[in-house]
């Protein structure tokens, strides 16, 4: 990637997180920034070996779904590299599906470097994290940095453990045999105790199982059911997202025979 390149992107990602509450140095909750920004955001538990997520347009509607099966901070990123691709990409193509290869750091295709780095630079800004090792960890020219340290960057800036030591190599506070030692550290005393042992975010380190639908999706699936496009099942456990049944939407329902089908139909097939 060419540094006009990522000149361009950082000016994106800033000028999108200019619009997102932050903490004293990292994003508060970037899903309820895509609410109030107005994009349609789905979470939804499709395991952990399935796509991590896509971002697509559809009339004038930008929808995005994440996978809640995996860990919080890794929903984050996946999340942010969406949004990466929306604000960078969406323009020139429908959609984007991502899973754990295209979101791996090695990964060599431009149009997915450039969201991870859109994603890297929208959580952790350059300034942000020099002010934040500056003011909030005043033994790091000395010592360097710990895994507890790591631990606090992680829990301010709402990110893994993987992604805080890359951005770190990335922006050369750290250099490759530091990155090594803070990964063996992370092994030995692993991630939940060292978050735990500073205070820090522990939801980070475990999946959320969140689901998470627009509400007007409602009428989406209740006009599917009424064409007899989707059976009362699906329709079932669809309301069951919104703590719904049946009885509570049975004035706008015509009754069909039942059918066998599954929410993932309803919400496009991901794992395809």
């Amino acid at each position: 990637m060419h540094d006009s390149r990522k000149r361009e992107i950082r000016i994106q990602a800033d000028s999108f997180r200019e619009k997102c509450k932050i903490s004293r140095y990292g994003i508060i909750d970037l899903f309820k920034e895509c609410d109030r920004l107005g994009y349609k955001l789905i979470r939804y538990p499709l395991g952990e070996d399935a796509d991590l997520g896509f971002a697509l347009k559809k009339d004038d509607d930008i929808i995005v779904f994440i996978n809640s099966s995996i860990r919080l901070s890794r929903e984050i990123f996946t999340l942010a590299h969406e949004i990466g691709h929306i604000v960078l990409h969406l323009n020139g193509e429908k959609s984007f599906i991502d899973n754990k290869a295209t979101i791996a750091d090695g990964n060599t295709d431009e149009i997915e470097q450039e969201a991870n780095y859109f994603a890297a630079n929208l959580l952790m800004p350059s300034d942000e994290v020099e002010r934040f090792i500056d003011l909030e960890l005043p033994g790091f020219e000395k010592n360097g940095l710990s895994g507890m340290d790591i631990a606090r960057i992680m829990s301010e800036f709402n990110v893994s453990y993987d992604v805080a030591l890359n951005r770190l190599e990335s922006l050369r506070k750290i250099d490759s045999n530091q990155k090594t030692r803070l990964e063996t550290e992370r092994s030995e005393k692993r991630v939940g105790n060292l978050l735990k042992s500073i205070g820090g975010n522990s939801r980070l380190n475990i999946a959320g199982h969140e689901i998470v639908i627009p509400y007007e999706y409602i009428d989406y699936v209740i006009y599917n059911y009424n064409h007899n496009a989707i059976p009362k099942e699906t329709l079932e456990k669809v309301l069951e997202c919104y703590q719904l049944t049946i009885e509570d939407i049975s004035d706008r329902l015509v009754e069909f025979p039942e059918e066998d089908d599954d929410l993932d139909d309803l919400i496009g097939g991901l794992e395809d």
